[in-house]
């Protein structure tokens, strides 16, 4: 008997186009820190865990995050991205692409690297409530990507098997963490990785943005 998959999906670059928002609250919020790093070089690291952040922001400007400066910083990032959040959008056939899904009865969650203070205006972009569906924010979790904890935890509220999970994201931590739970990875270009990065990251599939997902929803099994 065929198992039909279940959908985890990243948030940022993902379902709504908001990793330049946050690329541009980090920026403000190391610059409030007088910390100076290239706008490219955060892009990198949108979507990692904020411990494995803090650690990159070490390597590159030879400076410690003390864990005080590290909730500082954090603190920073969310007032900023609450003044870009207006900005933010819903990709291209997000909102069609979970309808779709809940029509064709499969299963779905959203599982972001974001706190819920961020996520909570992309989640509106998408007219998703969070007291009905299935999301798991940073708050709910240990370890964020490119640890798999996320998209375990999903798995778990929606009560399928890890293994049964697709795994759909714009970064590459998204699929690394897809890689270390065995789920299969999905990549869209929608965050700014490319093709070549998703794939070496372990996507068996690369698309565009959502739309281009929902036109080619039968390659990756999306039918009940």
């Amino acid at each position: 008997m065929r198992t039909a998959p279940a959908f985890l999906f990243d948030l940022d670059g993902t379902l709504v186009d908001s990793v330049y928002q946050h690329v541009l609250a980090w920026q403000d919020a190391l610059d409030a820190e007088g910390m100076e790093i290239s706008v490219w070089r955060i892009h990198r690291k949108i979507g990692m865990s904020g411990g494995l952040f803090t650690e990159q922001l070490l390597r590159e400007t030879g400076e410690p995050i003390t864990e005080e400066k590290g909730e500082r910083l954090r603190h920073l990032h969310a007032q900023a991205y609450g003044r870009y959040a207006d900005k933010v959008r819903a990709l291209p056939g997000s909102k069609a692409l979970l309808a779709a899904l809940d029509q064709a009865g499969l299963k779905w969650a959203i599982a972001t690297s974001g706190r819920m203070e961020t996520a909570k205006y992309n989640l509106e972009r998408l007219d998703v409530d969070p007291a009905k569906a299935v999301v798991v924010t940073r708050d709910e979790v240990k370890y964020a990507k490119p640890d798999p904890d996320l998209f375990v935890a999903a798995a778990e509220k929606l009560d399928v098997p890890i293994e049964s999970c697709l795994v759909i994201g714009d970064s590459i931590w998204d699929l690394l963490a897809a890689q270390r739970c065995r789920a299969l990875g999905v990549g869209l270009l929608s965050g700014g990785y490319g093709t070549e990065e998703l794939e070496r990251a372990g996507a068996f599939r690369v698309y565009e943005d959502p739309a281009d997902l929902l036109a080619h929803l039968d390659e990756v099994g999306g039918r009940q």
